[in-house]
């Protein structure tokens, strides 16, 4: 079926430019391919190692959406293969091998989600894949045949791989092989290109360079930039602090308010529809000494309209000013000044709030530590102060904790 293509150059130079922190092998090739009306192919692999998709996915598949609506063909492709070996990146230690039982449960609602930016029917329908399609029934001999492709060193060039050999820890040759197979999904499916979260670099480019090997196709990679804690953590289900498309409209409220003010600029650009123009004057504005609780307040709306509804969105608002109204933090409470990352344990020893570390463990045990402004349960024993909050410690007990300029 001949498509419409969209040629208009300031919709490619946006969707070229937005979130994205790198593109192989550089945006004027793909570009120059997009100006001509030709009618590209693009895949986003997700492994289902999670029973929900989150933020993190978001990113990507908002911006798949785009793809699609100047006409290209987006492609979802589900890695119910690659899932049971385990991807090795970023990690420190070996993954969890996954049953395939265990990994088609965790995908049961990948498609669903996924939906609320791609669209599954219609003249330019998005395609839903399984790489256990191709993965699950290559012989021995053809496995051998693709791993000739690929050097041992240039394997172990790869970041994570040479930390765990220079600190002596386990690297077993399954995970050496995820990226070749990875790789070789964009051979399987022969695409114009592949997007990915920048910490999937490497994997992505040995898909570029099997399609070179065995296709002699110059695919194109799409490298995006992650929305990370001011650790430098990415926001996913391993870290903990992510915000799952599963959530009520409440909980996403929450846990947005609950991020640090230096992510509003990034999220903003990377999470929202909000356009280029109102980000800046977001951010001169913020610069400017604005109070960044009401722009992260817009924020939270924004992410929540995006998944639950403009309705939703205005409720959630509602509830959390509904929340201050109701007096639960003393007025006569004065702030405590404390240094930026110091631990809330330690804040409450030393204010005498608590008598002990064994109480305070006791207390997020039972789930009795809370931070007020988001209703955020405390669960970490380690948590570290890092913008002004407000706690509720069991409950009659609240501080209120602001970070020293």
């Amino acid at each position: 079926m001949d498509m419409k293509m969209v040629t208009d150059p300031v919709r490619i130079d946006e969707f070229l430019s937005r979130g994205i922190e790198m593109v192989y092998p550089n945006k004027d090739f793909v570009r120059a391919k997009m100006l001509r009306g030709e009618r590209l192919s693009m895949y986003l692999g997700i492994d289902p190692t999670g029973p929900t998709l989150h933020l993190g996915h978001a990113i990507n598949l908002k911006k798949m959406a785009d793809f699609q609506a100047l006409g290209h063909q987006a492609i979802l492709l589900i890695g119910d293969f690659t899932a049971m070996i385990g991807d090795p990146t970023d990690k420190t230690a070996t993954r969890k091998q996954l049953t395939r039982k265990e990994v088609l449960a965790n995908a049961k609602f990948y498609k669903k989600q996924a939906s609320t930016f791609l669209k599954f029917s219609g003249s330019n329908k998005a395609k839903l894949l399984y790489n256990s399609k191709w993965l699950s029934k290559m012989k021995f001999t053809e496995v051998l045949n693709l791993a000739s492709k690929v050097t041992v060193d240039q394997m172990l060039k790869r970041d994570m791989f040479e930390k765990r050999i220079a600190e002596a820890k386990p690297l077993y040759i399954h995970e050496i092989m995820y990226p070749l197979l990875q790789g070789y999904d964009s051979v399987a499916m022969n695409v114009d290109g592949e997007i990915g979260g920048n910490d999937q670099t490497f994997n992505m480019l040995m898909g570029r360079d099997l399609s070179k090997n065995i296709l002699n196709k110059e695919k194109f990679v799409i490298s995006m930039k992650l929305l990370v804690d001011p650790s430098g953590k990415k926001m996913g289900k391993t870290e903990g602090n992510m915000v799952s498309l599963d959530q009520s409209a409440q909980e996403m409220f929450g846990k947005v308010l609950s991020w640090t003010d230096d992510l509003i600029v990034p999220a903003l650009e990377l999470c929202t529809n909000i356009s280029f123009a109102d980000i800046s004057e977001i951010k001169k504005s913020l610069e400017g000494g604005a109070n960044p609780k009401n722009i992260k307040v817009r924020l939270a709306k924004e992410i929540v309209a995006l998944y639950h509804g403009k309705v939703a969105a205005d409720d959630a608002e509602k509830n959390f000013e509904n929340m201050f109204k109701k007096g639960e933090l003393p007025e006569s409470i004065k702030p405590v000044i404390v240094s930026k990352n110091t631990t809330l344990v330690d804040v409450l020893l030393h204010e005498k709030i608590i008598t002990s570390k064994g109480e305070f463990r006791r207390l997020i045990e039972g789930n009795a530590v809370s931070e007020i402004e988001t209703d955020i349960v405390i669960s970490n024993f380690d948590y570290k102060i890092e913008r002004d909050s407000a706690f509720r410690i069991g409950k009659k007990r609240f501080i209120k904790i602001n970070i020293e300029k």
